[in-house]
């Protein structure tokens, strides 16, 4: 098996935040204990059946997601405890929310093996906390960093731009005071409006809610400014981490590696051939001959339907170069070379024109003494050349444009 990377989807919230489309269930209080506990032991059985089966030997990250999964407190440790059970993962990461990270939670999760945590922070203005219903305040938001480093874990930090009533000044006021609490990670996300959520509907009565692209641009900007300032390297369009807490898990999707999903709503992605070994765990689904990659979505909770996705050699190949434009490094030669084993080399090197010509992307040196000189993407992809196709400021803040020229490709 050449899985390395594992995710395990906790579909449970105290309150569903006003922008959210993910899967997610919040329950009275009486019964999410029991929801909970039900839940949980259908993702352990499934966390055994992928163990059995050898599927996680090689598992280098885990991801545990959601909803909230600090919600599920001494659950979410015993999850963990049973993951390292079955593989030794070198970056384990469980995401939390403020309100639900008790004192207690980041030490319990660091013994059961967690490294990291990434916090929903979001805003640090409590009034835009409110208006995106987010259900702690900023002080319980920096409480909460200080509690997950004080248990000696990486913390990372989730903020929005674009949010209903917040300005430049208060965006300011947010990432300064996110910098002050010093997490080893920082992403910074535009607030997209997604059809059926409460605040779609709000913003089709009240247009001042729609989030004003150039405003979300303007802050991005000064988002990289700051943390470049304070140390924070943008290796990905919405990601920046101080060096060596770069989160591995998010690149191993990033460089289409292999990962498994666990749960409901949970998404994995095989090679054709690992799915082929582990087929008889997914009911319902059946090997393609002309598939490459096979992307799977768990659909309920007991694990007994699923939705595949069949991608061919040629779709994974345009699929690995637009994720690698997401990426600050960008599209390295080895990558476009492999590329042009299976895509045209002429259809290849017209995308990359067309990123060049659109000022998306630029050229730079993928050789140890640093010099790019004067090439063309025919040389690059040829093989004649060393370089690397890097987004350049325009391609970071307008990504889908530079993305839709390489899954193009497929």
């Amino acid at each position: 098996m050449a899985v390395t990377a594992l995710y395990v989807h906790v579909p449970f919230c105290a309150q569903k935040c006003r922008y959210c489309d993910f899967d997610s269930r919040s329950f009275a209080p009486c019964d999410l204990s029991a929801a909970l506990d039900a839940y949980f032991g259908q993702l352990y059985a499934r966390l055994d059946a992928f163990g059995k089966a050898g599927a996680l030997d090689q598992i280098r990250t885990v991801y545990v997601g959601g909803g909230t999964p600090s919600l599920a407190g001494e659950r979410l440790v015993e999850l963990a405890r049973r993951i390292c059970t079955w593989c030794a993962p070198v970056e384990f990461t469980c995401e939390a929310n403020p309100e639900s990270l008790t004192a207690e939670l980041p030490t319990a999760l660091a013994k059961a093996g967690v490294t990291r945590v990434s916090l929903g922070v979001q805003t640090l203005d409590n009034t835009e906390l409110a208006a995106i219903g987010r259900i702690h305040d900023a002080d319980r938001a920096l409480a909460a960093i200080a509690t997950v480093k004080n248990a000696g874990l990486d913390v990372s930090c989730d903020l929005m731009c674009g949010l209903p009533g917040q300005t430049a000044a208060s965006w300011k006021r947010t990432l300064d005071g996110v910098l002050a609490a010093a997490p080893h990670h920082v992403s910074v996300y535009p607030l997209t409006l997604e059809e059926g959520t409460p605040l779609y509907r709000m913003a089709c009565r009240d247009e001042s809610l729609e989030p004003d692209e150039d405003f979300q641009a303007a802050c991005m900007d000064v988002a990289r400014d700051c943390l470049t300032a304070a140390g924070y390297h943008p290796y990905e369009v919405a990601s920046y981490a101080l060096v060596g807490h770069e989160c591995a898990h998010n690149i191993a999707y990033w460089t289409g590696q292999g990962y498994l999903g666990l749960g409901r709503s949970a998404a994995g992605m095989l090679d054709a051939e690992d799915f082929d070994c582990l087929a008889g765990l997914f009911p319902g689904v059946s090997s393609r001959g002309d598939a490459h990659r096979v992307r799977l979505v768990q659909r309920d909770d007991a694990a007994t339907a699923f939705d595949a996705e069949y991608l061919s050699r040629r779709e994974a190949a345009a699929e690995d170069l637009m994720l690698a434009c997401r990426m600050t490094h960008g599209v390295g030669s080895d990558l476009l070379a492999r590329a042009a084993n299976i895509i045209p080399a002429v259809d290849l090197a017209s995308a990359c024109d067309r990123a060049l010509g659109l000022g998306l992307a630029t050229w730079v040196p993928d050789d140890v003494e640093g010099h790019v000189g004067r090439v063309t993407s025919r040389d690059v992809i040829a093989g004649r050349a060393r370089a690397r196709l890097a987004p350049t400021h325009l391609g970071w803040l307008d990504g889908n444009v530079l993305f839709e020229l390489f899954w193009g490709l497929a």
